[in-house]
């Protein structure tokens, strides 16, 4: 390998941290993939993809960013930190200054350190992992791609929240999350059917443990699930999805809960798990629902809420062209996409059986007025690509 010819791709989620490595001429494959899972707990486990070769190591008992600093060790050993000439970082939050990729520095740390409270679940942890590779690969590009920009072109009316509006000088507004799936999704479309890219009306459902649906029109978002928080829009797998403000106050009253305490319950023991008391993964509700009454209301919930939404979005976009299901959920399960759109014949929506047990890429019916896809996730090849690009506008002789 030649030196300083790699990105290092790094997507760190509340209890894993996903890694890549392409090389910064064309990023069009990967030289191997991976990721930490269980993070926090005492069983961390470190799993490397290279080719079809999958290889799994207990990395015992660590957190996100000595897992970052366990990832660069294992990397300077295969491959050489020399060879890297970038890091590309998922940032779930940008506020409203950063709304395109850009380069890390003294000034976004600063921001992102100021943005703490308003994603405590991500930001603490990704900016872990920035100082760690700042620690461990001094003078190396860095670059934070935000899962909020794909958004920023919300018209007022999506973004607003009903309150008093002195607290949109604090940046109390809606932001919307997921937008690095998005990107990758809208990109996708475009691919295959420009037109309907640039100039469509597009519902897109990024569903998996953190789950949200965005309404694209003109290749623009014009509205998002999501708002202020990831916590909000439809039950998750363990996130509640919008709650009645009332639901908080009636606690903090009535059943001794603080801020602590429903912000723990509102994250990690709500959504779908907080429904069946049993599991936040709708693989295990999936197969237990005819002998487990809760875990069939967990699945009825969220295909429900899913399905509504859905309609919600087709009005405000005045119609719908394509419908897109991506992420764990949206991607691998049928029955959970049959089950949303029964019933959405209305809109034009009607799957083909066959195509849908397949998960072909498209599986709407012949001749459906909607043109329903399925789309694998890839954020780190979107980041790959945006590292790609500020590497050559800094080094045009590259």
């Amino acid at each position: 390998m030649q030196n300083g010819r790699l990105i290092l791709i790094l997507n760190g989620g509340s209890s894993s941290l996903k890694f890549a490595v392409c090389e910064s001429a064309g990023c069009g494959s990967w030289i191997l993939r991976g990721r930490f899972e269980r993070i926090g707990t005492s069983g961390t486990l470190f799993v490397v993809t290279e080719g079809r070769t999958e290889t799994c190591h207990d990395a015992g008992s660590i957190n996100h960013g000595t897992a970052t600093s366990f990832l660069l060790g294992w990397l300077e050993k295969r491959l050489g930190l020399l060879s890297i000439a970038a890091v590309g970082h998922r940032v779930v939050h940008g506020g409203m200054k950063y709304q395109a990729p850009d380069e890390i520095d003294d000034a976004m740390i600063a921001e992102l350190r100021r943005l703490r409270p308003f994603a405590p679940e991500h930001l603490p942890t990704e900016l872990d992992i920035i100082s760690a590779c700042t620690e461990r690969l001094e003078g190396v590009l860095q670059v934070a791609c935000f899962d909020t920009a794909f958004h920023r072109d919300m018209p007022a009316v999506a973004r607003m929240l009903p309150i008093p509006r002195r607290f949109n000088a604090e940046g109390v507004v809606r932001y919307g999350f997921h937008g690095i799936s998005y990107t990758h999704i809208l990109e996708s479309v475009r691919r295959d059917a420009p037109e309907r890219a640039t100039t469509g009306r597009l519902i897109f459902a990024h569903l998996g443990n953190g789950a949200s649906l965005a309404a694209v029109k003109d290749g623009k978002s014009i509205d998002t699930t999501m708002g202020f928080t990831p916590a909000a829009g439809i039950p998750m797998s363990t996130r509640s999805g919008d709650l009645d403000p009332g639901i908080f106050l009636y606690l903090v009253r009535n059943s001794g809960v603080d801020a602590d305490s429903f912000d723990r319950m509102m994250n990690h023991r709500a959504g779908l798990l907080g429904v069946s008391e049993t599991s936040g993964d709708l693989r295990d509700l999936l197969d237990r629902e005819e002998s487990d009454g809760r875990a069939a209301e967990a699945v009825g919930l969220f295909c429900y809420s899913v399905k509504k939404q859905i309609g919600a979005y087709a009005a405000a976009l005045g119609g719908l062209d394509v419908l897109v299901f991506t992420g764990g959920i949206g991607q691998h399960s049928p029955v959970i996409r049959q089950r949303i759109c029964d019933g959405l014949g209305f809109l034009g929506i009607e799957l083909d059986p066959t195509r849908n047990a397949s998960a072909k890429p498209v599986i709407s019916a012949a001749g459906a007025d909607v043109e329903v896809r399925v789309i694998a996730a890839d954020e780190e090849a979107v980041i790959a690509a945006a590292v790609k690009d500020i590497l050559t506008r800094k080094e045009p002789s590259r």
